[in-house]
C-alpha cells in the first residue's frame, strides 16, 4: 500500500488574492473556505487524481527559500502563448540562476511563490 498527495498546503498573506491566481492558471474553482483558509481544487472536488492546494493565511512569511515548488504544464496551447497568459494573469520572471538554455520558465506568484512553466503539452485530465 502506498500514500498518494491529496492536498499542497501553501502558507500566504493574502489566500483570497491566491485563491482567484491559482484558479485562475489550473482551472480550479474554491472548494471550502474557513476562517485564513481556502482550499482550491478541480471542478469534481477532493479525492480526484489531482490534489487539492490549500491556501493557508501567515502574518509573517516562513523564513528561508521554500524548497517545494509547483511545475505545471499548458493543456490546450504551446509554453509561449501559455507563458503569455500566465504573466497576463500576475505572473512575473524569476531569476534563480538559470542559464536562459532551459526548456522551462521559473515565475513566481504574486506572492513571490517559485513554480515553473514546464514546455510539454500535457492531456486536460
Amino acid at each position: 500500500m502506498a500514500c498518494r498527495i491529496s492536498e499542497l498546503v501553501l502558507g500566504c498573506r493574502d489566500p483570497e488574492a491566491l485563491a482567484r491566481f491559482w484558479c485562475e492558471v489550473l482551472d480550479f474553482v474554491v472548494l471550502d473556505r474557513e476562517e485564513g483558509c481556502i482550499e482550491i481544487g478541480p471542478r469534481e472536488g477532493f479525492g480526484g487524481p489531482q490534489p487539492t492546494i490549500i491556501l493557508s493565511q501567515r502574518d509573517e512569511p516562513e523564513s528561508g527559500k521554500s524548497r517545494l515548488h509547483i511545475d505545471v504544464n499548458a493543456t490546450d496551447r504551446d509554453q509561449d502563448a501559455e507563458l503569455e497568459r500566465l504573466l497576463a494573469l500576475g505572473a512575473r520572471p524569476a531569476d534563480i540562476g538559470q542559464t536562459g538554455e532551459e526548456q522551462w520558465h521559473v515565475l513566481a506568484d504574486p506572492e513571490g511563490n517559485e513554480f515553473c512553466l514546464l514546455k510539454a503539452r500535457l492531456n486536460p485530465l
